[in-house]
């Protein structure tokens, strides 16, 4: 016989077996199914009741985050910044800073070629030194003329002159007079020529208007610099410099939220460049108009301290927070917290229903402060676990659970 022939030989239908035998086997399969639905019923119930829960995340957060009524967007600005560049025209002769570089106010930039503005002054420099020299020669012949009208008129007095020769002696001494104060205005202004040369060559010297950092570098060494940047080829200005202590953010709040800000409200400012970093800030100004495009009110927030690393024009995001809430509040270090309703107690101490996979697991917890609807965890659980929110006396240790959907 072929393999094939024996392998369907079970399906033969044995015709001497007993109707008796066959109703047996019948029973004792029967009663093998009602054991296994048996065992399979007391393992679900064994193992507890299926509950539909709430459930929360133990985070990192700080009391701030916790404390925050809005959060906005938007970059840092000096409000204090310029573009610096000389007062006359001129081929930049040298440049002493670059980017980067502090200043301090009036600390001098560069300088542009000066060889003319130096050789005016220099020319009403000697222009002055011939005014007072013509002042001491007028003053001379002042003197003179006077000396010779007082002869005169003590003459005349006995009649040892004419009435001609006094009054002659009377106008030489009044020319002299006019002599010597024309003479001295003329020093008068030698020495406005002076100063006017003066400031021409200061005019060439680049000076820093405030203390604060280089941002820019405009211009380069050999460059035509002029005030108004007209002739071709020609540049506007030589640095941009800012005013790091006047650094704030200018973020844009939506108009369905500024009822919501008030002027020296607390802030907490983070930027994207440094998102461990929490800056304590307050609302400086809102300022007084909207955006119709945006439909937004432009909030300056300023800082309370600031550090190098705050940089114009680097993103930052600012978080409103409550009047309650102080600038110490932004430096209390980040905590690991869970929802308050999360903890329950019993003679034990704290605990919460951790979710371990699909299974609510009593879990002993160290608490530390409460802020806002959340706790700090000091022990117990770890960023990431799910705990049990509001969890009733139904829920037991063990019990199946799953997260009710929104």
């Amino acid at each position: 016989m072929s393999s094939s022939q024996q392998d369907l030989s079970f399906l033969k239908i044995n015709r001497d077996e007993k109707p008796a035998d066959r109703n047996r086997s019948l029973w004792i399969g029967s009663g093998t199914g009602v054991l296994v639905l048996a065992a399979a019923v007391w393992f679900f119930t064994a193992s507890g009741t299926v509950h539909e829960v709430e459930t929360g995340l133990a985070v990192v957060s700080t009391p701030a985050q916790e404390s925050s009524i809005l959060v906005s967007s938007g970059y840092i600005v000096a409000q204090r910044k310029a573009a610096v560049a000389s007062k006359g025209t001129g081929r930049l002769e040298a440049l002493y800073v670059i980017e980067g570089d502090r200043v301090q106010q009036g600390q001098v930039l560069g300088r542009i070629e000066s060889q003319d503005v130096e050789a005016a002054l220099q020319q009403a420099r000697a222009n002055l030194k011939m005014a007072e020299a013509s002042v001491l020669t007028a003053e001379t012949e002042r003197d003179e003329s006077g000396l010779a009208l007082e002869r005169a008129e003590s003459l005349f007095q006995r009649n040892l002159i004419s009435k001609s020769e006094i009054e002659t002696a009377r106008f030489r001494n009044r020319r002299a007079v006019s002599a010597w104060e024309s003479a001295k205005a003329s020093v008068d202004m030698g020495q406005a020529g002076v100063r006017s040369a003066e400031v021409a060559v200061e005019s060439t010297n680049i000076r820093a208007p405030f203390t604060g950092v280089v941002l820019t570098k405009n211009a380069n060494v050999g460059e035509v610099i002029s005030p108004f940047g007209a002739a071709s080829g020609s540049r506007g200005n030589v640095v941009t410099m800012a005013d790091m202590t006047s650094l704030e953010v200018e973020a844009e709040v939506s108009e369905s939220n500024i009822q919501k800000i008030t002027e020296g409200q607390p802030c907490e400012i983070m930027l994207d460049a440094y998102p461990t970093l929490r800056y304590p800030g307050f609302v400086n100004k809102i300022v007084p108009t909207a955006d119709r495009a945006k439909a937004t009110v432009l909030t300056k927030v300023r800082f309370r301290t600031i550090d190098e690393k705050v940089l114009p024009e680097m993103r930052a995001k600012v978080s409103f927070m409550n009047e309650k809430a102080s600038a110490d509040t932004v430096k209390e270090t980040p905590r690991l917290t869970v929802p308050v309703s999360a903890i329950l107690s019993d003679e034990g101490g704290k605990f919460v229903f951790a979710v371990k996979g699909d299974k609510a697991v009593k879990t002993g917890v160290t608490l530390g402060s409460t802020f806002g609807t959340r706790t700090e965890i000091r022990s117990g659980l770890v960023s990431g676990d799910r705990v049990v929110l509001k969890p009733g006396e139904e829920i037991k240790d063990g019990d199946v659970v799953t997260a009710k959907k929104d």
